[in-house]
């Protein structure tokens, strides 16, 4: 099996940073990539389709949320979690109602390996 591809993609550098040290930690030897918002993502998912996809919701220009349905419309087998700080109930059932995971922010070690695990489920 190919190395994993992660692609983290969240408009905030900072939480960027904090999941690639932490899943760098975690899956020492996952390649990531990294999108500052949704249609970055998905041109970056066009060119290199990753296994999995770690998402924002609130970003600018298209959310999270309607990046997950376009990828699970073209790219079902792209393994999708939502890591968004945004943890209202709706959030949660449109995850839900995508077919993707969804752990809360803020981003911590123990966040990170659950969304890992989520991945590997």
């Amino acid at each position: 099996m190919p190395t994993p591809l992660l692609l983290i993609v969240d408009d905030s550098k900072m939480a960027r940073m904090m999941v690639r040290q932490f899943v760098t930690e975690l899956r020492p030897e996952w390649r990531l990539m990294e999108a500052t918002n949704g249609d970055e993502a998905l041109a970056l998912i066009k060119q290199q389709p990753p296994e999995f996809v770690s998402l924002d919701v609130n970003m600018p220009g298209i959310s999270g949320l309607e990046v997950a349905a376009r990828l699970r419309l073209h790219h079902p087998e792209i393994r999708i979690v939502i890591c968004s700080a945004n943890i209202q109930e709706a959030v949660r059932k449109a995850a839900e109602k995508a077919g993707v995971k969804f752990v809360a922010k803020p981003i911590t070690p123990a966040t990170i390996a659950n969304m890992v695990t989520l991945f590997e489920e």
